[in-house]
């Protein structure tokens, strides 16, 4: 049986994503649909990504975030 994990505040969770070194360097950072969904709710974090001006793709569970206000393209 596996162990309940604690979550952080959702508020505190958000800022350690931005606050990371590549999301400050206007690289990009990477988490789970199922992390984003349960401790902050997707329409929440879109809202935060499109205030900060960023750009996210999801593909297989994953999001990345492109922590820049640069234009994005999908090549394939």
């Amino acid at each position: 049986m596996s162990e309940p994990r604690l979550l952080l505040p959702a508020d505190i969770w958000m800022r350690k994503i931005f606050d990371a070194k590549a999301a400050r360097e206007g690289g990009v950072v990477r988490r789970s649909v199922r992390d984003i969904e349960r401790i902050v709710g997707r329409d929440r974090f879109r809202r935060e990504i499109g205030r900060r001006g960023y750009h996210a793709v999801e593909n297989a569970g994953q999001v990345v975030i492109f922590c820049n206000n640069e234009r994005v393209s999908v090549w394939c």
